[in-house]
């Protein structure tokens, strides 16, 4: 046959042979025509209406049918026909080979498996399971991904299973392929990025967690991770409790790791679901009714002694009936304990509390520039200052630049007292057990019309939600009796505000019935604070009390009303998908500009880290037809919601839309990549912010510069030498008379924004195991209103995550364990305090500028020696003792020479708890003989350590609480020394060594 290729030239004789009438010569020629269609098919598509006649002849015998069927479909494939190229191959049966490696089986199974794909989610979608989908069509799949499993190409079988939504053949494929948990991942991942219906999705979670569960040494934490994902708490806490009976201590510390994990996704309502569906201990009758069950017992367990949540107590009961408990429900009751604490997200506040406290670096000299430089007049940049400082020192505890400035701060009156005084609620967020006193002094007092000013009493309601923000069990109450019991509509605002963030997400009824009620006063101020607080209470629930809000938008005359209750109806549709779908409709299509403009917001959280392509598509739509300017910037800026999960897009969908005309646009879009890159450091969304930074209209200034912040928190100037360049640019416009106000406070808002949280904080809207984090993506979504009303600023210390690697062991304390960073230390070192030279200009006083560089330099040799000699003291000095004499950041020009003297290290040695941050994470190394071992290989966040060698005894780091609280306020006496020698708060509480001063 091959020597006859060679010498036909035509295909003529042969198509000759297809009008003769005898079925032999027919046959003969199909199956020659068949392997010369490659070079002669221009030829033979003149004849294909002859083959199709044999095709559909009954007579002929049904190989010859099938030959006839596989010709025509080759003709068609060339002639780029593909639905009839398929139509026909399917008709060819076995014929069409699925194994041949040819560019025509390649396209047609492509071709094939789109199709199907495709018909069975439109059967989907319409609920017709029965749809009329080709049974060959259906059969030349299968033997494909029977093929692929053959050949052990798993992921490939995966992925046309999920996405031919053949659920059968996924399971097959995973339980088939040689590496079963690393199947089960893949799916994890393929079916949170790739699969854009939610109801679908859930379907594939569901039946991964059924292998997951069936495997001999199951992934207990994946498995715990989609149970989240399909809601199922039930399923988590027997997980949990499984694993706290057991008798190895392993899988006691592998279910504090699951408890920490889930944590970390912020879901409340769901964390508060599995800790109360955990057993109590079966220990005596008398013990089990009451809520702290497991107290009593503990008391005979050595362990619990230094366990902080953890009340003591010894009644007599429990030591008489000691005898009667079975040991195994000792251990039980003292890990249930810890769990508890651990779900509650009290554990986890409180060491990220005494992380923050003990690491802060925040530089008070930056604040005190901004002070100098701010026209007293100017109430706008005032309050942004008391904002920036809020930022700069969430959960640290430190309010020194407060105490300092009393004076300054009195000037704050109405709601910028208002603001002022929830500032205190950002600073200390987390601070639990004492938040109730340290707001005491502004608190509503009991009693007719309490003393104070209702600005300071409502903005200390609004604190107490902040300090309590998504975990108020504590402060529920307490907030609901405030706001019941006034009628001042400033007070109503900040309780209102307030009960929102300590409940929410968690859909409670009355909660919702009190807030109603504040809104049905038709307060204008008060009702714009119910309307987001009732989408904070509701957040996700996707509940039918939606549509009773709606219908109040529409009834009211309030816009501030009707803008508090858009975004409300938005953030009750977070994360549904297309189950918002009807709710976007209507709301978009509303002739009130402010209900399209919720509308966009709804269409950010509903579909939020999706990416969705059909979210996009609206979001762009609006951004470039609608009538409103407010909805156009809104539509832009939700952009930022939808693609955070995959930021490296985010500025090549908006680069166009960063030029447009409109400055509204061009404010969203620089909104919009800041929140998709927050933290990043990404170098396009850098370079796509750099020019509005300098755009002609001040709002966009405004808007750029915090983006920016935003971007390129927790960078430093020697992983992107435009991160120098940005600070001087920040300070170059605070300290610009003749600057705009609306820029300039967007520049002090993003000097607070660079070095939030004592610069130990980035904005982190994903969480490690890529579930968005509920409450970063809804503090951001409040946030970005900060457009019509500034207190709504704080919100963003929601989405703040402390950037730490912090080990913990059995006893849930932190001890003493290095490991290794395999990175130049400089890349990600604190940026260096600014000195004092930047406050006056360097022209007029050129003297004085060389002799404060020099003491500033003797004192950080100074301060340097001091550090390597506390090094046993301070956790982490290691990292920071470096920190001093590396690039500076302003002015100090002689630095690099000094640098020259030694070269830089390659790697440095951390020390638990340290600051890892986000770009730093691929360079963690554990170390070979290290005592402890971390239980999942995480390079951040909450880390259980398997301790091997427990006979010895633990040095361990953090200290516990008590001594942390009561040293805030000797801390803030300490630090005003420390402000005045432009070092952090915590870090020179002695005097300084005597020395002979040269000019």
């Amino acid at each position: 046959m091959a020597t006859e290729a060679t010498m036909v030239s035509s295909a003529g004789c042969l198509l000759a042979m297809l009008n003769e009438s005898h079925p032999q010569l027919k046959l003969h020629a199909l199956s020659n025509l068949n392997s010369l269609v490659d070079q002669f098919w221009p030829e033979i598509s003149t004849s294909v209406p002859i083959i199709e006649s044999i095709y559909e002849d009954e007579e002929f015998d049904l190989y010859q049918r099938q030959l006839a069927a596989l010709l025509v479909s080759k003709v068609f494939y060339y002639l780029g026909e593909l639905n009839d190229s398929l139509s026909y191959a399917l008709g060819a049966g076995p014929l069409f080979d699925v194994s041949e490696d040819s560019d025509y089986v390649h396209t047609l199974l492509a071709k094939a498996i789109d199709e199907y794909a495709s018909l069975r989610s439109k059967a989907a979608e319409s609920n017709d399971e029965a749809a009329n989908v080709d049974p060959r069509l259906e059969a030349i799949v299968e033997r494909m991904l029977d093929k692929c499993i053959a050949d052990g190409k798993y992921q490939q079988a995966m992925g046309i299973a999920i996405e031919c939504r053949r659920l059968d053949k996924l399971e097959e494929a995973i339980t088939r392929s040689d590496n079963v948990p690393g199947s089960l991942s893949y799916c994890m991942y393929v079916s949170h990025s790739f699969v854009n219906r939610r109801e679908y999705r859930c379907e594939v979670l569901h039946l991964l967690v059924n292998v997951f569960q069936k495997l001999p040494s199951p992934d207990y934490l994946s498995i715990c991770q989609g149970q989240m994902f399909l809601d199922a708490p039930e399923g988590v806490a027997s997980i949990l409790e499984k694993l706290l009976r057991s008798e190895n201590k392993d899988d006691a510390l592998l279910a504090f790791q699951i408890a920490f994990d889930l944590v970390e996704n912020e879901h409340q309502a769901f964390l508060l679901n599995v800790r109360d569906r955990l057993a109590a201990p079966k220990s005596q009758p008398l013990e089990t009714s009451q809520p702290g069950s497991g107290d009593s017992v503990i008391v005979q367990s050595e362990n619990s002694a230094g366990q902080e949540d953890v009340q003591m107590t010894d009644r007599p009961t429990s030591t008489t009936q000691a005898h009667e408990v079975d040991p195994n429900e000792v251990m039980y009751s003292e890990r249930l304990t810890k769990i508890r604490g651990i779900l509650s997200g009290e554990t986890s506040i409180q060491l990220t509390l005494q992380f923050l406290y003990s690491h802060n670096k925040s530089d008070l000299l930056i604040l005190k520039t901004i002070k100098q430089s701010v026209e007293m007049r100017n109430s706008v940049c005032h309050s942004a200052t008391i904002y920036a400082n809020a930022i700069m020192h969430a959960g640290t505890t430190v309010d020194t630049f407060l105490r300092d400035n009393l004076d300054w701060l009195s000037r704050a009156t109405n709601w910028a007292k208002f603001s002022a005084t929830a500032g205190l609620g950002v600073i200390h967020r987390g601070h639990l057990q004492q938040g109730r006193s340290l707001m005491a002094p502004y608190l509503p007092q009991g009693g007719a019309g309490g003393g104070g000013s209702p600005y300071s009493e409502g903005g200390a309601l609004y604190a107490l939600g902040l300090i309590h923000a998504n975990h108020g069990e504590g402060i529920k109450q307490f907030l609901r009796d405030s706001l019941r019991s006034t009628n001042v509509e400033v007070i109503q605002h900040g309780a209102c505000l307030g009960l929102g963030l300590a409940a929410l997400g968690t859909a409670d009824e009355d909660i919702y019935d009190d807030i109603k009620s504040v809104l049905y006063t038709d307060s204008a101020v008060a009702g714009e604070a119910a309307g987001i607080s009732m989408g904070l209470l509701m957040v996700g629930t996707a509940s039918e009390r939606a549509s009773e809000m709606l219908a109040y938008a529409h009834e009211t005359q309030h816009e501030k009303i009707i803008r508090g209750l858009a975004l409300g109806i938005a953030l009750t549709v977070y994360g549904r998908e297309e189950e918002a779908d009807t709710l976007i409709e209507q709301m978009t299509r509303d002739q009130d500009p402010i209900l399209r403009y919720g509308g966009m917001y709804a269409l950010a959280l509903a579909y939020s880290g999706t990416a969705n392509n059909k979210a996009i598509r609206q979001l762009l739509h609006f951004a470039v037809s609608d009538v409103s300017d407010d909805v156009r910037r809104t539509a832009v800026l939700a952009l930022g919601f939808v693609l955070y999960s995959e930021p490296e897009q985010m500025p090549r969908i908006v680069s166009l839309l960063s030029e447009s005309y409109n400055p509204h646009v061009r404010y969203g879009a620089a909104l919009a990549v800041g929140i998709s890159c927050a933290g990043t450091g990404l170098s396009e969304a850098i370079s796509l912010l750099e020019p509005l930074t300098s755009d002609v209209v001040d709002f966009v200034r405004q808007g750029a510069l915090i983006a920016m912040a935003m971007v390129m928190v927790q960078i430093n100037e020697a992983s992107d030498t435009r991160v120098g360049a940005f600070r001087r640019q920040l300070e170059k416009i605070i300290l610009d008379k003749h600057e705009d106000t609306m820029s300039k406070m967007g520049a002090i808002l993003a000097s607070g924004i660079l070095d939030a949280g004592g610069r130990n904080v980035t904005i982190r809207l994903l969480s490690k195991t890529r579930h968005d984090k509920v409450t970063a993506v809804v503090g951001l979504a409040v946030f970005s209103q900060f457009w019509y009303w500034y207190p709504l600023i704080y919100f963003i210390s929601l989405s703040f995550s402390p950037t730490a690697f912090i080990g913990l062991n059995y006893d849930l304390k932190v001890p003493r364990f290095e490991f290794l960073s395999h990175a130049k230390p400089s890349l990600f070192e604190y940026p260096k305090p600014t000195t004092v030279p930047t406050t006056t200009s360097a022209v007029k006083l050129p003297t004085a500028v060389l002799s404060t560089s020099a003491k500033a330099k003797a004192r950080a040799n100074k301060k340097e020696a001091e550090q390597k000699a506390n090094a046993e003291k301070l956790p982490g000095s290691e990292s920071k003792g470096k920190s001093s004499e590396k690039d500076g950041e302003s002015m100090q020009v002689d630095t690099p020479a000094e640098k020259k003297t030694e070269p830089e290290p390659a790697f440095e040695i951390l020390t638990n708890p340290a600051r890892v941050v986000p770009a730093q994470e691929k360079f963690i190394r554990f170390l070979e003989d290290s005592r402890y071992v971390p239980v999942k290989l995480a390079p951040s966040g909450f880390v259980l350590l398997r301790d091997l060698r427990p006979n010895e005894p633990e040095v361990l780091s953090l200290t516990d609480t008590p001594a942390s609280t009561a040293s805030t306020a000797t801390g803030s006496g300490a630090g005003q020394q420390g402000s005045a020698s432009s070092m952090a708060v915590d870090e020179e509480p002695q005097p300084p060594q005597p020395f002979e001063y040269t000019s």
